[in-house]
């Protein structure tokens, strides 16, 4: 745990000053869990904490320091009596703790994200504790380096020997990590939580599920008692169950235990300690869950997607979401006695998923086991080398977080105006347009909106703010034809924008930005459409390459504008006969090509005009975007309600080393593919909120030439959700986070080069966000007030910030 000993000395630093380390910013609580004096009172709301040196060797003390704000220290001395009552204030401005074992001293991060410091009130009642709770803005290694030094002071005091002789053995005495449970601070009067209101599950790893089980099961048998009045909360019931068609064939039958989500804990809570679980045929590609207890029926619901369901081996679970024909949704758990019953449940369940989607018998899936392990909850295989890359790419980001905390303190955009804060902005066309659409700039610093038959501007500024830059109105074909770009695409060094319009299928447009026109029509193909098209490779954009792919629901081909008459190059062009409805389209650095499709497959091409080298099957749900890392190590393809991280690399065979773009794979080494998707504890929470169902927008790693891709964006509604990929890769059950918006998010992507900063186009505004504002998955940041873009800082919104305002 303390494994930044060998830093102490700079820790400790000069001997001469008092101070030894040193958190500037947060709030002093007392929490008496136990007490009829309350449960929690906040003491300073406003405060610094720092470990001081006494004039005793060996000995130190912890003190909590109130700082107040301007003017406020001398309105309470005129409070207090005025002349003389400056002495009784200070004596309230401070409060001292001699750093002692019996403090039992500790740190914890709680699900929140805050660092909280927690100690023994030694004077007060059994169980009392006083609880520092740093600002959001404090970072965890700041709090872990005042964690180290507070147990060297005791060693110190309790041994009479110099910290220098203290091994990590040693300071172990004084972690106190078996503390259990550290409850939550909080300024009004609380009821001491059961065992199942346990902290938030949804952000610590599912292997704990089984003890949160544990502690569910305990709740039943034993209320909390305390002398004050209990604040009542009312557990989430289960929904009335529907009645199930009659059956044709049963899929699954298992017995198990049932539990459901409840909103208020926010954990699982047991509701029949044996169930039956019966997955069933019902016709016409419609399949059936049914769970009934000895007493009730629990639940009957339609197998389908929208259930996203996880199955987590290692707990003998698995966990799915329920919607009622109202719209309100739900997550249910089933426990099963054993992984062999699981497993057999899985195989009907999935069963039943892959045929409703594919309307195909499961005997006739192209691969079982693809199918299979995109739902388990499993760790990809990391190298040695990858983990290198990672680690290094985790340096990176706390230097580069630093660097922007220096540049951004303080700054506000340059045309900010105060006086605008009483303006009214009118931030609403009166036609009902919005916001539709994102291409945000390589070579040059800029992001361009879409809204209606306009493209706004706005100019990304060194301190990672976004300011309006000017706006292309009236955009319209070269005869004077108004449309409204249903696709864009940055081109040529990002001089070039190539505009799509519904309206002319077989046809594209090239919008010189210089001068903010469509200068050019491109006939494409007289009789093949272009319904996708993507760069020529990874980093076209930021270079003069002109040509392009292009496909139709059927066809891949390359489009070169240099041609005379329709741009379609004919040697180049592979089409199928079969109806593939091929939906998204992407490329790496090299030129290779994934091609995904509504079925739910995905090709991988090396090149234009022939076959697939490799053919990934479908697990059934459309793709809607597809996006590949520019060594084409990872494709990432995005379906309504989760994302599907698929490793190229072959690990094995003749073909050892090779991607899938090259080489195809082996017929029993198919790429493990990795299912991306919030819990379904998450989703309930989240249509809970919203009132709205899961809807992933295309999602994108962040890229830039030379950088590796370690992170992935996508949105659902008014959340932003981005995953970390070394999470992701190690197996991590918490590799995402979010922020919540108060509108639906349209569009986003990473600024390009890093990972750092997001661009959001909301229906009505832009923003830019650091990406360490995102926030872990709790209840309290799922509910937490939706964010509006601040002007003059983050985002851009004066009357000239606005993107329709200047149209």
């Amino acid at each position: 745990m303390f494994a930044l000993k060998s830093l102490s000395k700079y820790l400790f630093g000069d001997s001469s000053k008092e101070k030894i380390v040193e958190l500037p910013q947060g709030q002093l609580y007392i929490v008496r869990p136990l007490s009829p004096k309350g449960y929690s009172e906040l003491i300073f709301k406003d405060a610094a904490a720092f470990i001081r040196r006494t004039g005793q060797e060996f000995q130190y003390q912890l003190v909590i320091q109130r700082a107040y704000e301007e003017g406020e220290e001398e309105l309470l001395e005129e409070e207090e009596g005025g002349e003389g009552s400056a002495a009784a204030l200070g004596d309230k401005d401070e409060k001292t703790f001699a750093l002692d074992e019996d403090l039992h001293f500790r740190t914890d991060l709680k699900d929140t994200g805050e660092t909280v410091l927690a100690w023994r009130d030694l004077s007060g009642d059994e169980g009392d504790l006083f609880q520092f709770v740093c600002d959001p803005s404090t970072r965890p290694e700041a709090a872990t380096s005042f964690e180290l030094v507070a147990a060297q002071c005791q060693f110190e005091r309790k041994y009479r020997r110099g910290r220098e002789e203290a091994t990590e053995e040693d300071l172990e005495e004084f972690a106190f990590e078996d503390e259990g449970f550290l409850p939550q601070a909080s300024p009004l009067a609380s009821p001491v939580r059961s065992p199942s209101y346990s902290a938030s599950p949804l952000a610590r790893s599912t292997n704990s599920i089984s003890e949160e089980l544990d502690m569910a099961r305990d709740s039943t048998k034993k209320k909390p008692t305390t002398p004050q009045k209990q604040i009542e909360q009312t557990p989430t019931k289960a929904p009335l169950a529907r009645t199930a068609p009659k059956s044709r064939e049963v899929l699954a039958n298992e017995r198990a235990e049932l539990h459901l989500f409840d909103f208020q804990s926010t954990t699982f809570l047991q509701q029949d300690a044996e169930v039956q679980a019966v997955v069933s045929e019902v016709g016409d590609w419609k399949y059936w869950l049914r769970i009934t207890g000895s007493k009730q029926s629990w639940l009957g619901q339609e197998v389908g997607p929208d259930m996203n369901p996880v199955f987590n081996f290692e707990e003998h679970c698995l966990i799915f979401n329920h919607y009622t024909e109202d719209g309100a949704a739900y997550s249910w758990l089933l426990r099963f006695n054993d992984r062999e019953s699981l497993e057999r449940f899985q195989q009907g369940f999935m069963q039943a998923l892959w045929e409703h989607a594919n309307e195909t018998k499961w005997h006739k899936a192209v691969d079982q086991e693809y199918v299979l392990d995109a739902f388990n909850d499993l760790v990809l295989e990391e190298s040695s080398l990858d983990d290198q890359r990672e680690a290094e790419a985790a340096e990176e980001d706390e230097e580069e977080a630093e660097e922007y905390e220096d540049a951004s303190d303080g700054q506000q955009s340059e045309q900010y105006d105060e006086d605008e804060e009483e303006d009214e902005i009118e931030i609403r066309d009166k036609d009902g347009k919005v916001n539709s659409q994102l291409a945000v700039g390589a070579n040059v610093d800029r992001s361009f909106v879409v809204r209606g038959d306009k493209i706004g501007v706005f100019k990304h500024t060194p301190d990672n703010h976004l300011e309006f830059s000017t706006s292309i109105n009236n955009v319209a074909t070269p005869k004077g034809k108004n449309f409204a770009p249903t696709k864009v695409m940055l081109h040529q060094g990002d001089r070039n924008m190539v505009l799509q319009n519904a309206n002319d299928p077989n046809s594209l447009y090239r919008m010189d930005l210089e001068v903010g026109k469509v200068v050019d029509e491109w006939k494409v193909h007289d009789d093949i459409p272009v319904n996708i098209y993507a760069p020529e490779n990874k980093f076209a954009q930021t270079t003069d390459e002109q040509t392009f792919i292009g496909l139709s629901r059927n066809a891949l081909y390359r489009i070169d504008p240099r041609l005379g008459g329709n741009k379609l190059v004919d040697s180049e062009l592979k089409q199928y006969t079969s109806k593939n409805d091929f939906s998204a389209a992407a490329t790496t650095a090299k030129g290779h090509i994934a091609v995904a499709s509504n079925k739910g497959d995905i090709r991988l091409f090396d090149r234009l005009g022939i076959n697939a080298k490799t053919a990934l099957p479908a697990l059934g749900d459309p793709i809607i975007g597809v996006d590949v890392s520019a060594d084409g190590r990872w494709i990432l393809a995005t379906t309504r309600t989760y994302l599907l991280l698929i490793d190229a690399l072959q690990k094995e065979g003749k073909n050892e080393g090779k991607l899938g773009f090259e080489k195809p794979f082996a017929k029993d080494s198919k790429p493990q593919p990795r299912r991306l998707g919030l819990t379904p504890q998450h989703v309930a929470q989240f249509q809970h909120e919203t009132g709205a169902p899961l809807a992933f927008t295309g999602a994108h790693f962040n890229t830039g030439e030379g950088k590796d891709e370690t992170t992935i964006i996508t949105s659902t509604g008014p959340f932003v959700v981005t995953w970390s990929l070394k999470k992701v890769l190690q197996g991590r059950k918490d590799p995402y986070s979010i922020k919540r918006y108060s509108e639906e998010v349209k569009a986003d992507n990473f600024r390009f080069g890093s990972d750092k900063n997001i661009v959001v186009a909301l229906p009505n505004e832009v923003d830019m966000v650091a990406r360490r504002a995102l926030q872990r998955p709790t209840r309290e940041s799922i509910m937490a007030a939706p964010a509006t873009p601040k002007r003059g800082r983050g985002s851009y919104l004066s009357r000239n910030e606005v993107v329709n305002s200047p149209y």
